[in-house]
């Protein structure tokens, strides 16, 4: 984020970008899954920010802890699932037990810690169903406020089929710890 907004303050001022910085612009917009031809359009760069932006550790944790039951699950053991994301093609992580005889999803096995909570960031930060959260963030960044994650648990009901249930979890898990 820090480089990017770097590269937004270089093309404000008039300044032209060398061939490194409009690389990693392109980079960017491709792991954030916002390809474009023009990266360095002032609004395209805004919305990029929004994307490019931080989930605080109280959120990070919270979620870490429901989703693996405090690092005991099977999940969190053997595939460093910690975060309880779903694949959908075969091998790709851990079948469930009491998956239905008609799913097909497995519980995402990752190499590593790193790995799996990169693939989270950039689930929250790319994943349309997580664009309230955003779009939540957007607003208390534009009106100089912190960003918590009591504020962005809201924007994650669609996270669990628990829905309201689990952002209400998720605050109770921040408040509590």
């Amino acid at each position: 984020r820090d480089v990017l907004l770097n590269i937004v303050d270089t093309i404000v001022s008039g300044t032209a970008l060398d061939f490194r910085d409009k690389y990693f612009l392109r980079e960017l917009s491709r792991i954030y899954e916002m390809p474009t031809e023009d990266v360095l359009n002032l609004n395209y760069l805004q919305r990029l920010l929004w994307r490019v932006d931080v989930i605080p550790p109280s959120l990070v944790l919270a979620q870490a802890a429901n989703e693996s039951a405090w690092g005991t699950s099977r999940f969190a053991k053997e595939g460093y699932n910690f975060f309880g994301q779903w694949c959908y093609t075969q091998g790709c992580g851990l079948v469930p037990n009491r998956r239905r005889v008609s799913a097909i999803h497995e519980v995402k096995s990752f190499s590593s810690i790193e790995e799996a909570v990169n693939a989270y960031f950039m689930n929250i930060n790319t994943f349309p169903s997580y664009q309230f959260l955003r779009l939540i963030r957007q607003d208390l960044r534009q009106n100089k406020q912190s960003i918590d994650g009591i504020s962005l648990a809201e924007g994650l009901g669609s996270y669990s089929e628990r829905g309201e249930g689990y952002v209400q979890e998720l605050r109770v898990l921040i408040n509590n710890n």
